[in-house]
């Protein structure tokens, strides 16, 4: 049987024009609809909910292959520099099914 893999991508977002909370949230919901519908990434905000101008979030994909994995991996990254003129750094870690089971 070969190894499921999943890449998990911290991305830090700087919204510099937001000036209050609703206009981070419009953004920032764009942003994971777009990853969400353009890659099938599972999305949650998981840091600075209350800042006006950052937001971390923490986004998953699924796929069959390692190369496979850091290819989408791959094309979200480009597709987030692309949409942010800010920037958006991006950290991310590949794991197999085997890597995972003994974390347990």
């Amino acid at each position: 049987m070969s190894d499921a893999f999943v890449a998990v991508l911290r991305i830090d977002l700087h919204f510099p024009d937001a000036g209050s909370l609703k206009a981070k949230r419009s953004e920032l919901n764009a942003v994971k609809a777009g990853l969400h519908q353009r890659f099938g990434a599972a999305v949650a905000e998981v840091a600075h909910q209350d800042a006006w101008q950052r937001s971390t979030l923490l986004a998953s994909l699924c796929a069959g292959g390692e190369r496979r994995a850091a290819d989408h991996a791959d094309a979200l990254q480009r597709w987030l520099d692309a949409r942010s003129p800010h920037g958006a750094r991006v950290d991310r870690r590949i794991a197999s099914w085997s890597d995972l089971e003994g974390l347990g």
